[in-house]
């Protein structure tokens, strides 16, 4: 990849060009990077995984629209993934409320009906308890496979960007990064947790 972003100017032009492999490649390059928007936005890692999904098929839907004299397409990209997050909370936030709910001049306000984050004890705990859990997880990687591990979920670097940051050969990413997930997976298999798991 270069600094002026050439290849994924390239990959992208494939993209509006109706080219499935090229959409796959953006997708190689940006997932991780997209994910980690989403979860810091969306707090919750299946909604943010299936956002991720969502994201992507836009970017199919609408690679048209992509113009590379205005920005680069990690922005563009980002720009979808920040709108398509928004989207979601705003679902949320207007699903109707259950039809069992009580109603009537007993029922409380709507807003007393809201669930208190603040004091779901019970939650926060088992949140304290999976969390803790992960931790021992990660713990049992090697020091390389936990570093990657950090980098690409946490962070959300691409796999390229990890080789250029720890000065790594790109391959040398792949075959750590596939490594690691593998044993991270087996590892919270055996905790009766799963990678939709991480914080």
């Amino acid at each position: 990849m270069t600094r002026n972003g050439l290849p994924e100017n390239e990959v992208m032009q494939r993209v509006v060009q109706r080219d499935g492999d090229a959409l796959a490649e953006l997708y190689d390059l940006y997932s991780a990077r997209v994910f980690g928007l989403c979860l810091r936005i969306l707090n919750e890692p299946q909604l943010a995984e299936d956002t991720l999904q969502e994201v992507f098929l836009r970017v199919w839907e609408r690679a048209q629209l992509f113009e590379q004299t205005r920005g680069s397409v990690n922005a563009w990209l980002m720009g979808i993934a920040r709108n398509t997050c928004i989207d979601q909370l705003r679902r949320i936030q207007t699903r109707p409320q259950a039809a069992d709910q009580a109603e009537g001049p007993e029922a409380l306000p709507f807003e007393e009906t809201l669930a208190d984050p603040n004091n779901d004890v019970p939650g926060l705990a088992a949140a304290s308890e999976r969390a803790a859990l992960v931790r021992r997880a990660l713990a049992s990687l090697s020091a390389e496979q936990q570093l990657v591990i950090q980098l690409s979920y946490f962070k959300g670097l691409t796999r390229r960007e990890i080789a250029r940051q720890l000065n790594w050969p790109e391959g040398t990413v792949h075959t750590r990064a596939r490594l690691a997930l593998q044993n991270l997976r087996g590892r919270l298999d055996e905790l009766g947790l799963s990678l939709d798991d991480l914080p």
